[in-house]
C-alpha cells in the first residue's frame, strides 16, 4: 500500500498526537538536568520543581505590594484587552469584507485600500498608535484591531465573491431587495467564514497583544515576561508561555466547536 493512503487508527493517532510533546519534553527536561548537575545555579533550562514554585508564588500568593494575585491578574488584564480587540476586529471585517465583495461601487475602492493595509507591518506603526491614542488600554486594542481588521476582510471579502451568482439572482427574482440578500444570502454564508478566520488570526493577535504589553503597560502576561527578562527568570517566563499557548489553544478549540455547532452545514466546520 502506497505511503499515501495510509490512514492511522484512533489508538495509532493518539499516539502520533503525543510523540512530538513527549520527545520535547524528554529532551528540554534531559538538557536541564544536565545544566544543573554542572551548575546548581544555572537559570538558563529550570526545572520542572523551578517552575511550579515559580507559578505557586505568582498564582497561589498574594503580592507583598498589591495583594493581588499576579498571575490571575496579568491573565485577566491580556484577555479582557484580547478580547475587546478580536470583537471590534470581526464586527469591522465582517462590514467591509460583505460591502467590498458584495458591492461592486464600494468594493471597488474598498478592496485596493484592504490590499495595502494588509501589507502595512502593524508593529512598525505601535509608535504612531501610542502618539495617537496615548499609553492606555486604548492603543493596545487599536494594534489588534488595526493587525487582523484587513486580513479578515479580505478573507471574507473573497468568501462573499465566491458565493454562486445563481443564489443572488433567484433571490432577486423572488423580490429580495438589496438589504435582503445581504442579511438572507450573504451573511448566513459569512458568518462561518469569519470564525475559521478568527482561528487564522488567533496568533497574529496574541503576538500584536505581547508586544503592545511589552512596551507600555503595567499588568497582563506581555508585560510580565519582559518584566522578569532582565532578571533571567525563565522559572516564570516559561510557565508564562506555556499558559499563553494553552490559552490561545483553547480558544481556537471554542471557535472551531462553535463553528460545527452553529453551522454543520458548512463545509470548513470539521476543519
Amino acid at each position: 500500500m502506497r505511503l499515501i493512503n495510509r490512514h492511522p487508527d484512533r489508538a495509532g493517532r493518539l499516539l502520533l498526537v503525543l510523540l512530538p510533546f513527549a520527545l520535547l519534553l524528554f529532551a528540554y527536561f534531559s538538557g536541564s538536568a544536565a545544566r544543573l548537575a554542572d551548575n546548581p545555579n544555572d537559570k538558563l533550562l529550570p526545572s520542572a520543581t523551578q517552575m511550579v514554585a515559580a507559578v505557586d508564588r505568582l498564582a497561589f500568593t498574594p503580592d507583598k505590594r498589591s495583594g493581588d494575585y499576579l498571575f490571575w491578574k496579568d491573565t485577566g488584564a491580556s484577555l479582557a484587552r484580547l478580547g475587546m480587540g478580536i470583537g471590534i476586529a470581526a464586527l469591522v471585517g465582517l462590514g467591509l469584507g460583505i460591502a467590498a465583495g458584495s458591492l461592486p461601487l464600494l468594493g471597488a475602492p474598498l478592496s485596493p485600500l484592504l490590499t495595502v493595509l494588509s501589507m502595512v507591518p502593524p508593529l512598525a506603526i505601535l509608535p504612531i498608535l501610542f502618539i495617537v491614542f496615548g499609553l492606555g488600554e486604548l492603543a493596545k486594542v487599536m494594534l489588534i484591531v488595526l493587525g487582523i481588521t484587513p486580513v479578515l476582510a479580505r478573507d471574507l471579502e473573497q468568501r462573499a465573491r465566491e458565493i454562486p451568482v445563481e443564489l443572488l439572482i433567484k433571490a432577486q427574482t423572488l423580490g429580495a431587495s438589496t438589504w435582503t440578500l445581504i442579511l438572507r444570502v450573504v451573511l448566513p454564508q459569512l458568518l462561518p467564514r469569519l470564525l475559521i478566520a478568527l482561528r487564522l488570526v488567533l496568533g497574529s493577535a496574541w503576538l500584536f497583544l505581547i508586544a503592545a504589553e511589552a512596551i507600555a503597560a503595567t499588568d497582563g502576561l506581555g508585560y510580565r515576561i519582559f518584566l522578569v527578562r532582565r532578571y533571567m527568570a525563565m522559572d516564570v517566563i516559561l510557565p508564562y508561555v506555556l499558559w499563553i499557548t494553552l490559552l490561545a489553544w483553547l480558544m481556537d478549540l471554542g471557535l472551531r466547536q462553535l463553528t460545527r455547532l452553529a453551522f454543520p452545514w458548512y463545509e470548513g466546520a470539521k476543519a
